[in-house]
């Protein structure tokens, strides 16, 4: 076995110069000689891994591992994922909105209505930029429209200026799902799926921070400073984002493969690890961010079932959200019906300010968020990614079929902290599986894609929640529940189980063809 030390990996075989150490003892030959290690014995971490004569991305990326340059990275696309404050936002600015401007009620849906709308006509564009100009330039492209149209919507002056400027902060919202792929791309197998559900820890501390940021701001400073104060994530984003390097399983596949392998040494660098010897591979270039790339035989299926798997999540996710807010104004489910006739003969424009205790309930739910996270974060490596997205829908489902039953308040409670718990599980357990699935020449349209069918379901489902839920409370419970199983029968039908797999560089190769993990390749895996 020949080693070479990490500091002098970067020459190249044909420089004429070796990097291998000889040992130069009086007496006894100079020329290396096979080394034996004892089964199990670690190579010492000055010297790199032994490695065949070339090496992909993907091998790099599993021999340096998991350390100091994954961290910095988790916090920086965390920061991006924390722009759920912009859209937990929303369910604090409506009513305020619609007791100082008095706007009616379609006024106030709309407001709430567009951002979805935003999000949904730009995911697909988002993820085809990162597709062809590369995934940080995507990201912070995304990023920094976000936070100029989020700042600027706290100086709106009437209703019209607010509903185009928050349009213009759910299209840039649509870009943010961008930093799964960049992250995914930097992670070794065995860690992917622990830690892209860890940045979604973010997502439920950005909604968690949002409520207490409402209740500090709100009765001194005002809405438009807490609109402006939302921006605090993206705006420490913007001023890291020029640390991030851009994806070297990007750079390889346009045939950049200087930059990959400078930024792949940087993380090596960093994590004090070694690099593999040998040359980087230049995978085979592809026209990349092709939608016509979806529909191949190989991933047809798979893309059609995902789309309803996204859509799913979204309708439910968010209708949850919506029910919920029903459901402890009316104190339980059988109460509602009566409740609504008793609102309809109000005035419409009648209001009511958030109190405390509505501050209390918002920060409640929202903590559900984290249960969904741990539970997931256990058994998606146990039972995979299929069967967790299924698990996930199956107990939503049940969760609200239980709520037919005329509950008090308590059991209600916990039904819908349950449901939401999994359903959050289930869409975080479909970040980790699309990213997974896709080859690196349409990951992040692929994703884009989903992320647009998923805002599809939330522009649907407040006429399910909320005008539905008006003529019959258990039709609304029905098509929930029924949409959750169609969804985790789809779930179970996913051609591809991506738990143990490396992610698929190119997509001219099957799957079953990439690396199932390091030490793991069949010979028949090897010579292809």
């Amino acid at each position: 076995v020949k080693f070479r030390r990490t500091g002098e990996s970067s020459r190249s075989d044909e420089d004429g110069i070796s990097g291998e150490h000889e040992v130069q003892i009086e007496g006894v030959r100079t020329e290396l000689e096979p080394v034996e290690l004892e089964d199990g014995a670690a190579v010492p971490k000055e010297f790199a891994n032994p490695t065949d004569d070339t090496f992909m991305v993907e091998d790099a990326v599993e021999a340096i591992g998991f350390g100091k340059f994954q961290w910095k990275l988790s916090v920086i696309t965390g920061l991006a994922w924390a722009n759920a404050m912009e859209m937990m936002i929303l369910s604090i600015l409506a009513p305020q909105l619609h007791c100082e401007w008095r706007l009616p009620s379609w006024q106030v849906a709309l407001l709430t209505s567009v951002v979805f709308v935003g999000m949904m006509s730009s995911s697909t564009l988002w993820g085809n930029i990162s597709d062809q100009y590369g995934r940080k330039t995507g990201l912070k492209i995304s990023v920094l429209w976000t936070l100029y149209y989020g700042i600027l919507s706290g100086f709106a002056p009437v209703y019209s200026w607010i509903l185009v400027l928050r349009g213009l902060v759910g299209f840039g919202i649509g870009g943010v799902p961008q930093s799964v792929t960049l992250y995914a791309e930097f992670l070794p197998m065995k860690a992917r799926a622990k830690c892209i559900l860890l940045i979604e820890v973010f997502w439920a501390l950005g909604t968690v921070f949002e409520v207490l940021l409402a209740v500090l701001v709100m009765p001194t400073l005002g809405w438009r400073w807490l609109l402006i104060l939302s921006a605090l994530p993206l705006l420490l984003f913007a001023g890291l984002c020029f640390w991030l390097p851009e994806s070297a399983r990007y750079d390889v596949l346009s045939g950049n493969q200087e930059k990959a392998l400078a930024t792949l040494k940087r993380i090596a660098t960093e994590n004090g690890a070694p690099m593999p010897l040998g040359k980087l591979v230049i995978s085979r270039q592809e026209d990349r961010g092709k939608m016509k790339d979806l529909f191949t035989p190989h991933f047809r299926w798979t893309t059609l079932l995902l789309w309803f798997i996204w859509f799913s999540n979204a309708f439910s996710y968010y209708g949850l959200v919506l029910l919920t807010t029903e459901f402890f104004q009316a104190g339980d489910v059988c109460s509602i019906s009566s409740r609504r006739q008793e609102v309809k003969a109000k005035c419409s424009l009648t209001c009511e300010y958030l109190t405390e205790e509505d501050y209390t309930d918002l920060l409640w739910t929202t903590l559900s968020e984290f249960p969904g996270v741990l539970v997931t974060l256990w058994i998606i490596d146990r039972i995979g990614r299929k069967k967790t997205m299924a698990l996930s829908f199956l107990v939503f489902s049940f969760c609200s079929l239980l709520l037919f039953l005329c509950v008090g308040r308590n059991v209600l409670t916990v039904l819908l902290f349950i449901a939401r718990a999994f359903i959050s599980g289930g869409f975080q357990a479909a970040y980790v599986y699309t990213p997974e699935v896709y080859p690196t020449a349409t990951r992040a349209l692929g994703l884009g894609t989903c992320s647009g069918m998923a805002r599809v379901g939330a522009l649907i489902t407040p006429f399910i929640a909320q005008v539905m839920l008006e003529s019959s409370v258990y039709l609304t419970l029905v098509v929930y529940s029924g949409c959750c199983l169609l969804a985790a029968l789809a779930s179970c039908f996913l051609p591809i189980e991506t738990k143990g797999r490396g992610l698929q560089e190119s997509s001219h190769k099957e799957w079953g063809q990439e690396m199932v993990g390091r030490g793991s390749h069949s010979p028949e895996e090897s010579q292809e």
